[in-house]
């Protein structure tokens, strides 16, 4: 039905310019040869997504539709260019229209894979998932600056990378579409997408160059050309080298990204151990009510606003270990729900158990301790706190799983 519609369509256009034809000629008759539909491709395999560049070989006609088989949306022209992403065979159809009527021509046009290169398989997960999330390693010299000569080493990094660097995620798909998330991006918000083209190279890696001006891969230093070389890449290791406007070039090498739950968990314990605090320092850091309506305890105003939490609570800190220990270090004084008072320390260490969270949460964490608590001693009556949001610099906690009434949410920030 779509071909007779495109027909149509091409029709009524070829009587709109004969008309015109026939007032200035004086003729009655549109009668001519039907048109023959014909064309040849040819295939830019030098990189890919593979560009198909259609050149028109048809005759006795003067419009042309190009349909590509691929769902994109129909193109007119005599000559044209189109970028297939996936590699299958489509049926590509030109209709031409003509003083005597439309040809159609349908040709299969075979796209081939670049799945056999080794670097490209590894790069996107081919046949699996088409689809992979990489970090930067966690090892010594996940950055590092050579010479020109790509052979004198300059600089290396340290491990680890500080927070807001090493939870970096460079992203690549089947679709050569290319996303990197900064997280808390170390203050600047350079979150991006960018289409990337992969050219195959004579020893058999590859190299990646990024389709959007502002986009990098590893360090924003304006790579020229936004061309990375490939110089290792399996399924745990990726390593990418990028010249430099001065001509040194720097070196990045990346790991896959592993699962949401335990770079939640990384982020809760720095890798380590990291302190947490409420945060005193913004409006509502701690809210009470349901789980539909986390605030609905508190409807006309802010539990607390900001600043004003007692220094016996504010100054309480909560400490998170990979061993999975937790540490609550009162200062000089617990701030005690009920009588709302100051009153002894209840210092404490105790363990908990970290995975899934059983509502809305990115995790969340089970402390083992029946005298236990976060925020407020009446908090989570069953120990359950769950991770809603959590970066390298602040967390927001639930406390309650998501059937508990009420439920407490804090505002938390790295010590």
């Amino acid at each position: 039905m779509r071909s007779s519609f495109r027909q149509s369509a091409l029709l009524l256009a070829l009587g709109a310019v004969a008309l015109g034809s026939c007032r200035k000629k004086e003729v009655d008759s549109l009668e001519g040869p039907v048109p023959t539909a014909t064309f040849t491709v040819a295939l830019n395999t030098t990189q890919y997504p593979v560009v198909a560049t259609f050149t028109n070989t048809s005759t006795d006609g003067f419009l042309y539709q190009w349909d590509f088989g691929d769902g994109s949306p129909l193109v007119s022209g005599r000559d044209v260019t189109h970028t297939y992403t996936l590699p299958r065979t489509y049926q590509v159809k030109l209709v031409v229209a003509g003083r005597g009527g439309t040809g159609t021509a349908p040709v299969d046009v075979t796209i081939p894979s670049i799945c056999s290169n080794a670097a490209f398989s590894a790069l996107i997960d081919c046949g699996k998932t088409n689809a992979t999330s990489w970090t930067y390693s966690d090892q010594p010299g996940a950055i590092k600056t050579f010479a020109a000569n790509g052979t004198t080493q300059l600089s290396a990094s340290a491990a680890p990378l500080p927070d807001c660097q090493g939870d970096d995620q460079f992203q690549f798909d089947q679709y050569f579409n290319y996303t990197y998330d900064g997280g808390d991006n170390c203050g600047a918000n350079l979150n991006g997408k960018s289409g990337f083209i992969f050219r195959p190279t004579a020893n058999g890696m590859g190299q990646i160059v990024l389709q959007r001006p502002k986009s990098f891969i590893g360090l924003t230093d304006s790579v020229v050309n936004k061309t990375y070389d490939i110089v290792e890449a399996t399924a745990t290791v990726l390593r990418l080298r990028g010249t430099n406007p001065n001509g040194t070039i720097t070196e990045v090498t990346l790991m896959p990204n592993p699962p949401q739950l335990v770079i939640t968990e990384r982020r809760l314990t720095g890798g380590s151990s990291r302190t947490w605090v409420l945060d005193n320092t913004v409006t509502n850091p701690i809210t009470v009510g349901t789980e539909a309506a986390p605030e609905s305890y508190y409807p006309n105003g802010p539990v607390v606003a900001a600043g004003t939490l007692p220094a016996c609570q504010a100054d309480d800190e909560y400490t998170f270990t990979s061993s999975h220990n937790f540490i609550y270090n009162a200062k000089a004084e617990t701030f005690v729900a009920g009588s709302y008072s100051c009153q002894a320390p209840r210092s404490l260490t105790t363990t908990f158990t970290f995975g899934q969270a059983s509502g809305a949460g990115q995790g969340q964490f089970v402390l083992a301790a029946p005298t236990a608590f976060i925020g407020a001693t009446d908090a989570g009556a069953d120990h359950t706190y769950r991770i809603l949001s959590i970066n390298n610099r602040t967390m927001v906690l639930r406390a309650g799983g998501p059937t508990a009434d009420p439920v407490f949410t804090f505002k938390m920030r790295v010590k």
